[in-house]
């Protein structure tokens, strides 16, 4: 968090917006113990394209984002991003297309493993 607020910074900005995504302990009713995250070679350069897509559509100052990759447990931080803009209000929208854009649009999938033994993939074709 700290670095991707830092990342963020301007003189000029009277807003700054983060959001954080943490693992969470649950999933459509079922207990989840761990998860794992991976990613296509090409995540990198979509989330650059869809940063940039933002930075187009929004006054910002300043831009980052960061997604974890590899086996992480309840409570770990999967995602960070920040925006900054002159205004709270574009901020907020700003960041929260940032966030629903990478999570809709970067080959990202997360391999869940749940208490009762099973697991699943989300986001795998």
């Amino acid at each position: 968090m700290d670095e991707v607020f830092a990342a963020v910074g301007d003189d000029a900005a009277g807003g700054i917006a983060l959001f954080v995504g943490t693992v969470r302990n649950h999933d459509g009713g079922a207990d989840v113990d761990a998860l794992g995250y991976s990613c296509h070679p090409s995540a990198e350069s979509e989330m650059r394209r869809i940063a940039e897509k933002v930075v187009a559509e929004y006054p910002v100052r300043a831009l980052a984002a960061v997604h974890r990759v590899g086996d992480l447990r309840v409570g770990d931080l999967a995602v960070v991003v920040g925006v900054s803009c002159p205004h709270r209000g574009d901020a907020f929208e700003a960041c929260r297309k940032l966030i629903d854009d990478l999570k809709h649009e970067v080959p990202i999938w997360k391999h869940q493993k749940f208490s009762d033994g099973t697991e699943e993939w989300v986001g795998a074709c």
